[in-house]
């Protein structure tokens, strides 16, 4: 009969486990940053076109809850959020290269692991890349007949959120990118923290949902939403289902889509590699903090 001190004494077989620490989430996501940069060029494309491809799928998903809720305004938007993190999910766990969440690159360039301009050929080759695949899923959705579904409901969802997004002005879209990718570089934080497959999903679902539900910008997933927009207004009816007025739908062409993509992007770098990647590297990497 076994001792029962021995058993007392005995470490649990989940023991060590639990999430890394911040400090080690820090090393962890600096260590990550040298290889994206050190990657080759032809892989680096092709897993950010992936990427691209992944966040589009769940703005697509996105769009179906939104579709004929009866919620209410809050309720369906945070569902619509918990929908839209399939995207993330896709690139964090199944690995591919987001624009947005390489803004964390920025502590391996600060912490001198890579030059400047390894730092910024990553961010252009990952965006051009992501580019691609969104548009790609565009493309898809749109001649498939996607959103002619619900009697055309779904297409009136896709072309409501679009012109929403037109409209906004410059400086709007440019503080609401702060903001979102605030929160989508901490959700690729806090999945870094994370051991198993589920701790890195439900890592990722609160922060992504937050950001979708309150209406913040993404530039990748307005690389999706604002170009099928542009497609759906110039057929009768998707506008017909959404019943838009005009005034509405001024801004939603390519050169408003543009301009709202670039706004994102730009605060999409403030708040994800200034406010959360470079604030962690001053907590947890400079001066040898992370090594404490």
């Amino acid at each position: 009969m076994e001792d029962p001190k021995v058993g007392r004494d005995r470490a649990h077989p989940m023991a060590g486990m639990d999430s890394f620490s911040p400090p080690e989430i820090a090393r962890l996501v600096e260590t990550r940053g040298v290889a994206k940069a050190n990657a080759a060029d032809v892989t680096t494309l092709a897993l950010a076109v992936m990427a691209g491809a992944f966040i589009a799928l769940g703005g697509v998903l996105s769009t179906i809850i939104s579709t004929g809720s009866t919620l209410g305004f809050g309720p369906t938007r945070f569902l619509a959020g918990v929908g839209f993190s399939v995207g993330l999910i896709l690139v964090v766990v199944g690995g591919a290269e987001l624009f947005t969440g390489n803004n964390l690159v920025v502590m391996s360039w600060v912490s001198g692991h890579i030059k400047l301009g390894r730092l910024l050929r990553n961010w252009t080759i990952v965006y051009a890349g992501n580019l691609v695949g969104a548009l790609s899923v565009v493309a898809m959705v749109y001649l498939g007949t996607w959103w002619e579904q619900g009697d055309h409901a779904v297409g009136a969802t896709a072309l409501s959120i679009a012109a929403t997004k037109a409209a906004l002005p410059f400086w709007v879209v440019f503080v609401r990118g702060i903001l979102a990718n605030a929160l989508v570089c901490l959700a690729v934080w806090l999945a870094s923290g994370g051991r198993s497959v589920t701790d890195k999903v439900f890592a990722i679902i609160f922060p992504i949902a937050a950001f979708v539900a309150s209406g913040f910008e993404h530039s990748v997933a307005n690389m999706y939403f604002v170009p099928l927009g542009v497609l759906l207004s110039d057929g009768p009816e998707a506008l017909q289902a959404a019943a838009l007025p005009a005034g509405q739908l001024a801004h939603l062409d390519v050169g408003g889509a543009i301009g709202n993509i670039v706004a994102a992007t730009l605060g999409n770098i403030v708040g994800g590699a200034v406010l959360v990647g470079l604030v962690y590297w001053f907590v947890y990497l400079a001066s040898g903090r992370g090594e404490r």
